[in-house]
This record gives C-alpha cells, sequence and structure tokens, in this order.
C-alpha cells in the first residue's frame, strides 16, 4: 500500500485551494492508462470557441473551493492544502518553437467554461498534447468541448484550434487523483487535413530522467496578476517535494491557468526548444511562490506510449 493524495477533497490546483485526505490507497495492479473516447464533432467544438468564450474561460482552480487549513494539519499527515502555483513568472519575450507548441487548453466542466496550458510533443501519429491529469478529468467526470489553441496570443490562435478525439490520464489519477500522477494527454484531429506536430512542430519529452536538474517552465495563467493572454515563463533549479508527494518543486509564481503547461530540461532560449519532463500541477497555499509538477517516470511514458499510437 501506498500513502497518496486522495481525491476525497477537491483538487490540487491553481489559485483555488484544495483540501484531499492523504490516505492508505493502492495503486491499480498492473493498471494501464485510462483512455476516454467520445464522439466529437470538431467543427462544432471550434465554432463553440470564439474569441469571446476563450476569454471568459475562467481557470479550472476557480471553479473548485475548499476552507483553508494549517501547515500543522499536513504535519500530521492527515490533510494538505493545495493551491497551485502561486504567483509571478515573466513573459516570454523571445521566440523559438516554444511559442508554437505551447497553448491554452479550453474546455467545459460542470457546464462552465475552464482553462489550462499544454504542449505538443513528437508522437508518432503527430497528434498528442501533454497536459496535467485535472485538465482533462476531475472528480470521476471528463471534461468536455476540449481543444487546444497553440501559439495562443491575446485572443488570437495562430495555428488554429485543435479539437481532441480522445483524452486520456494516469491508472493513479483515475482511481485517487493522486497527486504524484497528475499527467493527462489528448490526441487531437487533424485541422485543414493536417496533423498537429505538421503545423506547429514538437517539443521532445523524456522519462525517467535525474531529478534536481535546472528546468524551464511555461503556461498561460489567467488569474491576477495574469489574465491569460500571453505565454509566461520560469526558470531555475528543481528540488524534490518534502512535504506530501514525490514531485518536482520550483521557485515560480504563476497563477490559476498555467496548469499542464511543460516543464523542459536541456531547454535552449536560443531556439525555444526543449525535452518535456514535467507538467503544472499544484503548489501549496502556505508555501507561496513554488509550483510542483509529477515526475515523469514509468507511468507517464505508459500513458506517452498509448497516446500516441492512438
Amino acid at each position: 500500500m501506498k500513502r497518496t493524495v486522495s481525491r476525497t477533497g477537491i483538487l490540487g490546483a491553481l489559485v483555488g485551494l484544495a483540501v484531499t485526505a492523504l490516505t492508505a490507497v493502492a495503486s491499480p495492479a498492473h493498471a494501464g492508462p485510462v483512455h476516454h473516447q467520445a464522439a466529437v464533432d470538431a467543427q462544432a467544438v471550434a465554432a463553440y470557441w470564439t474569441p469571446e468564450r476563450m476569454r471568459s474561460a475562467v481557470p479550472i482552480e476557480q471553479l473548485v473551493k475548499a476552507p483553508n487549513l494549517s501547515p500543522k494539519d499536513v504535519a500530521k499527515g492527515e490533510s494538505t492544502i493545495i493551491q497551485s502555483i502561486p504567483n509571478g513568472g515573466g513573459a516570454w519575450t523571445g521566440a523559438g518553437k516554444v511559442v508554437q507548441t505551447v497553448g491554452r487548453v479550453f474546455f467545459t466542466m460542470g457546464g462552465r467554461n475552464a482553462s489550462c496550458s499544454g504542449d505538443a510533443v513528437t508522437s508518432t501519429n503527430g497528434s498528442v498534447v501533454i497536459t496535467a491529469g485535472h485538465c482533462v478529468k476531475y472528480q470521476g467526470a471528463w471534461h468536455t468541448n476540449w481543444t487546444f489553441a497553440p501559439g495562443y496570443d491575446n485572443g488570437n490562435t495562430p495555428y488554429g484550434t485543435w479539437a481532441a478525439k480522445s483524452t486520456l490520464t494516469t491508472p493513479q489519477w483515475e482511481a485517487s487523483e493522486d497527486m504524484n500522477y497528475d499527467i493527462g494527454a489528448a490526441v487531437v484531429n487533424p485541422l485543414n487535413g493536417q496533423k498537429l506536430t505538421d503545423v506547429v512542430g514538437a517539443q521532445g519529452i523524456a522519462f525517467n530522467q535525474a531529478r534536481n536538474q535546472s528546468m524551464y517552465t511555461f503556461g498561460y495563467p489567467a488569474a491576477a496578476p495574469y489574465d491569460g493572454t500571453k505565454l509566461i515563463y520560469c526558470s531555475g533549479s528543481t528540488f524534490t517535494d518534502f512535504l506530501l508527494t514525490k514531485d518536482h518543486g520550483m521557485n515560480c509564481n504563476m497563477t490559476g491557468g498555467s496548469s499542464g503547461g511543460p516543464w523542459f530540461l536541456n531547454f535552449s532560449e536560443a531556439t525555444g526548444t526543449g525535452v518535456q519532463a514535467s507538467v503544472n500541477s499544484f503548489g501549496y497555499t502556505f508555501l507561496p511562490g513554488y509550483m510542483f509538477g509529477p515526475y515523469f517516470g514509468t507511468d507517464a511514458q505508459n500513458l506517452y506510449n498509448k497516446v500516441q499510437a492512438a
């Protein structure tokens, strides 16, 4: 048995507070990635996401609220407060591939339009977007109207909007919303007869990499002081979470809406390319200025293998 952050409370994600019980939950034995395939009318999804709806979509974290607790609750090992990535970060003023592969993710959750971030990665099918688990599924319900807008810039979608034909997550996120495995993915439909990565390119992706390296992280925070109009980034050394997960941690202040944005190893500012090894996932309310992202291990690799073959 392993101790995990369970989904008995509310999702740990940006800006909104989340309270989850730390309980003993067994990871599914030999379970593979969980897959959601829905009949999708790509044209209808594209028509739904008007510039006005995109601008008004709220960060997913605003749709979940929970009471505040203290660090003593975490110390007791009984519960945790998870906020998402607290504040800060600077606008990416460079160019390179990152301004094409990273984009905003839009979807409908519980009747409300919401947003996250995502990244196009290299894949066999040329159609894979990597994001956070809570950006595809939350508390038993898969999000609908899921679409990806790479290179989003102040309401403009220079590379179009790409509707998902299927979304996937890890078995651990499906079973208990374990924050160690808050990883999601989507296979998007072709657009105008072309595949996603043929249009925007793709970032590399890697698994089981050494910890505590320097990394860059990107996203579209949409909660104050940000408004979701531009690509924001943080960079610096990372550490391993010493509280409730084994996630990567970084000093960074991005807010709600940046969930699902990529963390890169070996990132080149000159070319805007790197190797993705995590996604923006959560932050602790009592530890402002830090964000956390899941380690891409074997389960993340299994998810990737399934999604690129879909």
